[in-house]
């Protein structure tokens, strides 16, 4: 399944009105999102579909919309559920808890939480409550979720102490009381912040496995987890339309999980290192994808575009910031602040039409950067970006209503 579609992929998308074109031409240009949103879901509808539809074996989601407009799409329930827990049943580094049974506490975004308990909430032919109990956001008998709030840096006492207690009822379904968590990396150092602000190590148990798979995670982020936990903590990298298609080892090394799937990468200018991520997925089979660009970008360990070498899933096409010395991604600009200075959280950069830039940042700690940091962070930021960069201390930047962050300011 590199680049055209199999004689076998073929057979399984012939019926699909969108690939019609195609398949009569003999050839399978780029997918994009308008594409695959025009005249939905008729473009889509074959016999098969409306079947699954009518059984309930295929439904309708949105996509999560973080980085894009959200997307109407057609998959099998809890597709990127299933996704998740058979990586995790094969991961190397994890099985083994997958096997014991451990239970998957998910702290992450509001959005999050919130759909578990519009899904427990439908089920049970009820209105969804305005604050969901724990036992509402248990998305199944193994995972549970524990955020009720959109920024993590406004949690109060009585949040993270609720939140512990959550996560202590949920390791006593284990025998040992071990248990897995589940993140986003921003959401987790935030509570590792509080706890230690509070004194409540005593009440926070460490998880015997860590997985992050919401968004982009800092590489300051990653290290300050890793100062606080002896488990494995895995990356995963997918999406709500795809599933979950590379994961990393406890050493932070990228591995492909193409299973039904195939990758190129297409740089996203002439000359540039930086890839866009081209799937072909026939893993969902009432969606199939083909050549779909999913909008992420990727640098490899020797710069060519070769997806079995990606080292780094650094950001988003749309935020691309263009300089003098061709696109900077989300990932770059991580690697250049992590290298100046171990103390900064969350970042963010502002661009102006005076060619200069500020990057507003914020410290786990809460003080600034040293001057020997600041004086360094200033200099390789405004080489990387082209522009003369200032620093910007502060002790709060606010999370995006998507309950991520944005690593670019909107007017960039």
């Amino acid at each position: 399944m590199d680049g055209q579609p199999t004689a076998e992929v073929i057979e399984q998308i012939r019926d699909i009105p969108l690939y019609r074109e195609s398949l009569e031409r003999g050839h399978f240009p780029v997918l994009d999102k308008p594409e695959i949103a025009r005249s939905f879901p008729d473009n889509w509808m074959t016999p098969r579909l409306a079947a699954a539809l009518e059984a309930g074996e295929a439904e309708f989601v949105l996509s999560t919309g973080t980085n894009h407009a959200r997307m109407q799409i057609i998959r099998p329930p809890y597709f990127l559920l299933n996704s998740y827990y058979q990586l995790w049943s094969e991961h190397p580094d994890i099985r083994d808890t997958w096997e014991a049974g451990c239970r998957r506490v998910s702290l992450t975004t509001v959005l999050a939480t919130e759909h578990v308990a519009r899904v427990n909430a439908k089920k049970r032919g009820a209105s969804p409550e305005a604050v969901p109990t724990l036992d509402d956001r248990w998305l199944d008998e193994r995972t549970c979720y524990l955020n009720l709030r959109l920024d993590p840096a406004l949690w109060e006492r009585d949040d993270v102490v609720r939140m512990l207690d959550e996560i202590r009822t949920a390791r006593q379904a284990h025998p040992q009381g071990r248990y897995h968590l589940d993140c986003s990396g921003y959401h987790l150092a935030h509570l590792l912040r509080k706890v230690g602000e509070w004194g409540l190590w005593d009440d926070f148990p460490p998880p015997a496995s860590i997985i992050h798979a919401y968004e982009y995670t800092p590489v300051n982020v990653r290290r300050f987890l890793q100062q606080h936990f002896t488990c494995p903590i895995i990356d995963l990298f997918g999406s709500t339309e795809l599933g979950y298609l590379y994961f990393s080892d406890r050493r932070g090394r990228y591995h492909p999980y193409l299973d039904k799937m195939s990758v190129e990468l297409l740089p996203v200018a002439e000359g540039s290192t930086i890839y866009h991520l081209v799937v072909s997925s026939v893993r969902n089979p009432y969606m199939p994808l083909i050549r779909y660009r999913s909008g992420d970008c990727v640098r490899t360990l020797d710069g060519t575009p070769d997806p079995g070498r990606i080292s780094q899933f650094c950001g988003r096409e749309k935020e691309l910031l263009s300089t003098p010395r061709g696109p900077v991604s989300q990932g770059d600009l991580d690697h250049c602040v992590g290298a100046a200075s171990p103390q900064v959280f969350v970042h963010q950069l502002r661009t102006s039409g005076d060619g200069e830039a500020r990057l507003a940042y914020t410290t786990f700690s809460g003080d600034p950067v040293t001057p020997e940091q600041a004086t360094a962070l200033e200099r390789t930021v405004g080489e990387l970006i082209g522009r003369r960069c200032r620093l910007d201390h502060r002790t709060h930047l606010p999370i995006g209503k998507s309950g991520k962050y944005a690593w670019l300011a909107n007017d960039a």
